[in-house]
């Protein structure tokens, strides 16, 4: 038996302009138009429709960008190390943590959350950005090191021996 869209849209429960778009879109098996009119085949009663195909993959759960890593020199402390003639280490290394152990200290529990870690010397693996900003409310400093990897901050003992 062969239907008009207005009955199939009954038999389907479904609206003739839904209908209208299934047909188009070629999804409704052995469906054809003469002139101005679709008509459609029953299987078993009803109008057969294909499944359609869903949309492309959601892009809302971006993945997260890795925290940012941010090394400062303190010239406060460089000031200090002149006057008292002592070897305070005056790099800070201020990360979200996964902390790499600090060579030359002793070995701490890990901790979570914002950290600085300060040390002599600084090996950066990767790329990283130098970003000088005169009015950066960032505690003070106007220029610093901006990177995404994972750095080796190196301390040397008291008496400058390393």
């Amino acid at each position: 038996m062969i239907v008009g869209t207005t009955e199939a849209a009954e038999i389907l429960n479904i609206s003739t302009a839904r209908l209208r778009v299934l047909l188009i879109s070629g999804r409704v098996e052995g469906a054809y138009k003469t002139g101005k009119m679709w008509l459609m085949p029953l299987f078993n009663g009803k109008p057969l429709i294909k499944p359609g195909q869903r949309g492309p993959a959601p892009r809302w759960r971006n993945p997260r960008k890795p925290a940012k890593t941010i090394i400062h020199v303190n010239s406060q402390r460089i000031r200090q190390n002149q006057k008292h003639n002592s070897h305070q280490p005056v790099i800070t290394v201020k990360k979200w943590c996964d902390p790499t152990p600090v060579i030359g200290t002793k070995a701490q529990a890990p901790q979570t959350g914002k950290t600085n870690v300060y040390g002599h010397e600084v090996e950066i693996p990767g790329g990283c950005r130098v970003v000088y900003r005169p009015d950066s409310p960032r505690c003070g400093a106007k220029v610093w090191i901006e990177t995404f990897y994972n750095v080796r901050v190196i301390s040397w003992q008291e008496d400058g021996s390393s």
